[in-house]
């Protein structure tokens, strides 16, 4: 009869999430994580099998916890063109007070260990392919409500707005500067903006949000 885990799984999981996040894959031993973890380097393998499979494990949760979290809280309750705006801003507020400079989980994966390992990157793709289709949705929405542009293609604003994202997470861990990630926003709102057609509709998301 199997023994019953003595510890809490989400609980390590999370200290692991912080360990990789820190450090990167390659530069994190199993002994840095089990010390992380508090767990036996036995009980580490027997829970969750090698750092590879911990590694995805931990990358998953951090996007739940992140991205799919914020996009699951802002598009049902917002306009697309604010949702939108809003999860930028989110992102942007998030850089600005990330002290240790961590930068994101994903982007670090996607820089350091996607090319190398097809799991990886098939986790980096996916994901990037679920975000890109929020925006879409997004795009698509307010292009038929009328409050975003329709002088391109919900596909390229979409694209667009997946660049700017990954653009935004990268700066902001050499140069995590207001200014900087502010600026780059206020482009964007103005190319959602920029037919005619569209009537701007004030809201609390109509400029970047200050921390």
């Amino acid at each position: 009869m199997a023994r019953p885990r003595e510890f809490d799984e989400a609980a390590v999981l999370d200290a692991a999430i912080e360990k990789f996040w820190q450090r990167g894959y390659e530069a994190t031993s199993v002994r840095d994580l089990a010390d992380e973890m508090n767990i036996a380097g036995a009980s580490l393998y027997n829970a969750f099998g090698d750092k590879r499979s911990l590694y995805a494990r931990a990358l998953n949760r951090y996007l739940d916890q992140t991205f799919r979290e914020r996009i699951n809280r802002i598009e049902p309750k917002l306009p697309p063109r604010d949702a939108i705006v809003a999860f930028l801003q989110e992102i942007v507020k998030r850089s600005l007070t990330d002290k240790q400079r961590r930068g994101c989980m994903l982007v670090n994966s996607a820089i350091e260990s996607a090319p190398y390992d097809a799991e990886f990157l098939d986790i980096v793709a996916a994901f990037l392919d679920e975000v890109e289709r929020f925006f879409l949705r997004c795009v698509s929405n307010g292009q038929r409500d009328g409050t975003i542009t329709k002088a391109h293609s919900a596909e390229d604003l979409s694209k667009s707005l997946l660049g700017i994202l990954l653009g935004i997470r990268v700066l902001a861990r050499v140069r995590p500067e207001r200014k900087l990630l502010e600026g780059l926003l206020r482009p964007v709102v103005e190319l959602l903006d920029s037919a005619p057609s569209v009537r701007r509709r004030r809201s609390r998301y109509a400029t970047p949000i200050r921390a």
